[in-house]
């Protein structure tokens, strides 16, 4: 039998980032509403509702305001008529930037391909 080169206790305590990135990002959407944000840089509600298909009016606000607490993205109100809100990502957001790109390339690579069949 092999032995782990690191003990229980040791392996648990290194996948604490990990963990607390799955918690942040987690959410059903959030990757979409992060990837669509950096890819525009700024974006309304209204637009984030049509880009993202299926999502819930009440579970986009829910999510961005989750992304918004952990520090992922900025919201800008301006005061008008009618009210204008904007979504762009905080320093902290633009360097999970990278991660959102190679997600996006292994995803071509390994579940975009004709012959994946994992589709």
């Amino acid at each position: 039998m092999t032995k782990n080169k690191f003990s229980d206790t040791t392996f648990t305590a290194q996948c604490i980032p990990m963990t607390k990135l799955q918690s942040i990002i987690g959410g059903k959407w959030k990757i979409l509403i992060l990837w669509y944000i950096a890819f525009y840089n700024v974006q309304r509600f209204g637009e984030l509702m049509r880009r993202i298909d299926g999502i819930t009016q009440s579970t986009l606000t829910k999510q961005l305001r989750e992304l918004e607490k952990d520090g992922f993205i900025h919201r800008e109100v301006y005061h008008e008529i009618p009210p204008k809100v904007e979504y762009s990502l905080t320093e902290f957001g633009k360097n999970f930037i990278p991660i959102l790109y190679a997600m996006k390339t292994w995803s071509e690579k390994y579940l975009c391909s004709d012959t994946n069949i994992l589709i």
